[in-house]
């Protein structure tokens, strides 16, 4: 595992965040134990929680406590209560506070390092809301703020300087307004975690390798079919990402996104220590020579197209 700086925080983050929700808690306290102690092992020190389920925080806490606190980084979304409400979303000061405080009494972890605001829209986060997370901030209980989202009104929460943290899709094939919100991100020097690094776009192998075929033109008379010329017939194809040799699709986009040195850390999903394994091997190799200019090209073909 290697790490970079988190923010201006004077920490270090490791290059995975280990995203942790309903799915993984589904398994069993147990296998959720089991699969953080793995991904310790394997020198990941920062975890995101995906809820503030009381549950779910209390196993991480047990899990993180055989480590020193300040070594490590725990995330938590807010706006989206527990978990256990499908499409509950509640910005208001006191479900913001409350969710924070039975997070933090359930793990014992002490404080949250950054609290995530989940996408809220342009009218769903009153001023009072602000200003008791900045209160939170100021007691210690969280350290940062942080928003998560790609909708425009991002944006403005960007612009505003109220938050410490973005959290943001970023893959091989981001479109340019991305890059841009997280330009202005770090000029306002806003650390940057990255999710959504393999998007469904790049990751159907059907769809991916068929872009790559080249389409045959038939004879005179439907016979003696031919390859058609190349050209730019297969701008913006990706298809190369599912025909490197060592490597698979996943592994490449992975990659590619941590040589961003915008990018703190990169969240990652894993449902078991197989899996964590698997993705923690992958900061340490470095992508084949003309991979990134090859996946560059692509990208461009495919704004082009």
């Amino acid at each position: 595992m290697r790490y970079r700086p988190f923010g201006a925080t004077g920490a270090a983050v490791s290059n995975l965040t280990l995203s942790l929700g309903a799915e993984a808690l589904g398994r069993g306290r147990t296998a959720l134990s089991e699969l953080i102690f793995t991904a310790l092992e394997a020198g990941v020190n920062s975890y995101h929680l995906e809820n503030a389920d009381p549950v779910l925080a209390e196993i991480v806490g047990e899990a993180l406590g055989h480590v020193e606190r300040r070594l490590v980084c725990v995330g938590v979304t807010l706006g989206v209560g527990d978990g256990r409400k499908r499409g509950f979303r509640d910005f208001s000061a006191d479900s913001l506070s409350s969710s924070i405080d039975h997070a933090l009494h359930a793990s014992g972890l002490g404080w949250f390092d950054v609290a995530v605001l989940d996408e809220p829209a342009d009218d769903e986060l009153p001023q009072a809301s602000l200003i008791a997370l900045k209160a939170l901030r100021k007691a210690g209980h969280v350290k940062l703020l942080g928003v998560s989202g790609d909708s425009p009104v991002m944006d403005i929460y960007v612009s505003t300087g109220a938050f410490d943290v973005l959290y943001t899709p970023f893959h091989a094939n981001v479109e340019w307004r991305i890059r841009s919100r997280m330009r202005a991100a770090r000029e306002r020097d806003m650390a940057i975690f990255t999710y959504d690094y393999f998007p469904e776009s790049l990751s159907t192998e059907r769809k991916a390798a068929g872009a790559g075929v080249q389409p045959k033109k038939k004879g005179l008379f439907g016979f003696g079919a031919k390859p058609a010329e190349t050209g730019m017939a297969n701008a913006g194809s990706f298809a190369f990402l599912h025909q490197t040799p060592n490597w698979n699709a996943e592994e490449i986009c992975l990659a590619f996104t941590l040589t961003d040195p915008a990018i703190g850390s990169v969240i990652v999903e894993a449902i078991n220590p197989e899996r964590m394994e698997a993705l923690a091997a992958v900061p340490e190799r470095d992508l084949p020579p003309g991979l990134s200019a090859q996946i560059e090209m692509a990208r461009v073909g495919s704004a082009v197209a």
